[in-house]
């Protein structure tokens, strides 16, 4: 009897301990941590709304609607449509305010002089938001665009070099091969029409152009091949353009609703096909007969297989059960991703733009003949050329001011860091919006909100007061890898397009851009598009 009492003080005591440490513990993360990161902010003066337990600012922030300035352009009413309660709050307590949602705690920059810190900020003390990386698992997995640390590193080491412009111009041919197949389709849509002119949804066929160049220039595959991955990939997409998710919002992801089982349908499905893709290239680098690939699939491999051999001596950096294939499908996965969507939605709006101002249209136009003597296509081997195009590249730095296809860019702090007058406490979600930020006034000037191509005659130096500040690719150490593919890209697609059409606004365009990851035409971006002829033809 006597050991039987004892027994129970023992359990007694132990069940105690533990439900003690459990509310130390939740306590801890639930109230304590906040309060810590906020002070350290408020102590610097930097304010914003006062959270309330649990939820932090998420009932005030599902309440804010949109409401745009009387003295804005109705075209520019979408950027006040985006977040709302960013707006809001930027007139309440400044360009720099903390908010909360449940038990994290926000750092919204508009700051242009905290950015520049920011972007100058090169060490891995700052990274992904790792609140992501769960929600985001099934379409980019722990790939580059959602790892920190070693992990990032690894990945980004691999990358780089095959994204220097010395590369890149051996992908020319391929992304001229993709343009030439629409302005084909184009050509045959203008003919079938009475009038010449045809209205087309630009977007649509640019996805498909930009789709066919990633899978020919960095995988080495047809884009019959890739279409099911870029479809599947799509439908994931859409699921995660959800502010809640992007925010911070209470995570479901784990249960098995529909949405989930399908999401996870589709992160299978996905995998599967690209493990093929690999697993056809493993096959031909067996084959002796077969010319061995030099792409970009081809240095993830041959680096994988490296730290696989390392890892077996115990110098590698991952740990000898990493699962390697996963990481190498991950990592093709941001690339698909990262590669195809983005260029294809800054050409559709530099498009639109240069649409909505034939003068500038024409300016690029004559700009392009002069350059190529009418000799395209088969005429950007010369990258001394593309690089003449200094009113393109005007265009292109102002329409992805305007309308660049990234939204938000987020950060984390992972250690306490200095930036300029701010100690940045660990633990905190450090946001930008980035439309918002790219027509900041005090540093673009008063006519921030008008498209001018002409403030970028000078370079992004010479075009704003913090030129830190226009991220239109990213900052700081995560600034976008594929930055020199894209607008390469970007100047070859829109050479030959301006080369063969005109475009103008359809009067069936409804301007509606919205947040679907990247910044989307909601209905469409539907333009006129007719043939251009030249005298001598």
């Amino acid at each position: 009897m006597e050991i039987l009492e004892k027994n129970m003080k023992l359990l007694f005591w132990t069940v105690g301990l533990i439900v003690i440490s459990s509310v130390v513990i939740l306590l801890q993360k639930l109230w304590l941590k906040p309060r810590r990161i906020r002070s350290v902010l408020e102590k610097q003066g930097v304010n914003g709304p006062k959270p309330s337990f649990p939820f932090g600012n998420v009932s005030e922030m599902q309440q804010i609607h949109p409401q745009s300035p009387a003295s804005v352009d109705s075209k520019e009413e979408w950027v006040y449509s985006l977040f709302p309660y960013f707006h809001t709050w930027k007139q309440r307590y400044g360009s720099v305010f903390l908010y909360s949602t449940g038990t994290k705690q926000h750092l919204y920059v508009e700051k242009p002089e905290l950015i520049r810190e920011i972007n100058l900020h090169m060490s891995l003390d700052i990274g992904r938001p790792s609140y992501l990386t769960k929600p985001l698992l099934p379409m980019l997995g722990t790939g580059i665009l959602r790892s920190n640390g070693s992990l990032w590193s690894f990945q980004r080491n691999l990358i780089v070099p095959e994204f220097f412009i010395t590369k890149i111009k051996n992908m020319i041919d391929i992304m001229e091969g993709s343009t030439l197949s629409i302005i084909k389709k184009w050509e045959r849509c203008i003919t079938e029409n009475e009038e010449n002119i045809a209205e087309i949804v630009i977007e649509t066929d640019l996805k498909v152009l930009t789709e066919d160049s990633i899978s020919k220039a960095c995988f080495g595959m047809d884009y019959a091949q890739g279409k099911q991955i870029f479809a599947k990939m799509a439908a994931m997409q859409a699921v995660f353009s959800r502010t809640s998710i992007l925010f911070g919002f209470l995570n479901l992801s784990f249960l098995p609703t529909r949405e989930n089982k399908e999401m996870w349908r589709l992160k299978k499905e996905v995998d599967m096909l690209i493990m093929e893709m690999i697993h056809d290239r493993e096959i031909k680098n067996q084959n002796k007969d077969d010319e061995k690939q030099t792409d970009l699939l081809q240095k993830i491999l041959e680096g994988a297989a490296c730290d696989t051999t390392l890892n077996a001596n115990a110098k590698g950096i991952f740990k000898a059960k990493h699962n390697m294939n996963q990481l190498i499908i991950d990592l093709c996965k941001n690339i698909f991703f990262a590669g195809s969507e983005s260029t294809a939605i800054a050409v559709s709006w530099t498009l639109l733009l240069l649409a909505l101002h034939p003068e500038w249209q024409q300016r690029v136009r004559s700009e392009i003949l002069d350059t190529f003597d009418k000799k395209m296509p088969h005429s950007f081997s010369d990258m001394r050329k593309l690089q003449k195009l200094k009113v393109l590249t005007m265009v292109i730095q102002e329409s992805l001011r305007l309308y660049g296809p990234a939204i938000v860019a987020s950060r984390e702090a992972l250690a306490d860091i200095k930036l300029g007058e701010f100690v940045i406490p660990k633990g905190i979600y450090m946001w930008m919006l980035i439309p918002s930020l790219h027509r900041d006034v005090e540093n673009w000037g008063p006519d921030a909100t008008e498209f001018k191509p002409e403030r970028f005659a000078n370079g992004v130096s010479g075009a704003c007061k913090y030129p830190q500040a226009y991220i239109p690719f990213g900052l700081g150490s995560r600034i976008c890898l594929g930055q020199n593919f894209a607008m390469t890209e970007m100047k070859v697609v829109l050479s030959l397009l301006l080369y063969n059409f005109s475009f103008n606004v359809s009067p069936n365009y409804q301007h509606c851009p919205m947040f679907n990851m990247l910044l989307m035409p909601k209905y469409g971006l539907r333009l006129l598009v007719s043939k251009v002829h030249y005298k001598d033809e």
